[in-house]
């Protein structure tokens, strides 16, 4: 991800031959300050309006909040519940390539039972203090 998040937007807006104008009126800001996000003047906008330019341009929205330098607040919720657990998960997958953590989330959400049967399986840690 080494283009910016305003350059990327640009590139994109004018593949799909979408006009700056028609962008800004469907993201509901002014052309004038979409220009400057494009023009990497200003920052890229609050994570509702990335989300909806993702999806007029056809990208993933968490590919695009990063390149925003964001995370989706949804993503967010889920790791404030269990920050140690999920922290030492991605962790874990530092060394790993895309393509392999594609595969571990796949073969997570394709068989979700059988995750939780493997749950069922590992010994508990016990917590306590001695």
């Amino acid at each position: 991800m080494t283009q910016p998040f305003g350059s990327f937007i640009r590139h994109a807006r004018e593949a799909k031959k979408i006009s700056l104008r028609k962008l800004a009126k469907r993201i509901g800001v002014s052309p004038t300050y979409l220009s400057k996000i494009e023009r990497d003047e200003f920052r890229p906008p609050a994570e509702d309006k990335v989300k909806v330019i993702a999806d007029i341009l056809g990208c993933d929205a968490d590919a695009l909040l990063a390149r925003a330098g964001r995370v989706s607040s949804d993503l967010l919720d889920i790791i404030k519940r269990q920050p140690v657990e999920l922290a030492a998960l991605l962790r874990t997958t530092t060394g790993l390539q895309a393509k392999d953590i594609a595969r571990l989330s796949r073969q997570v959400s394709y068989h979700p039972a059988d995750l939780d049967a493997w749950v069922q399986t590992q010994p508990r840690e016990d917590t306590t203090d001695e």
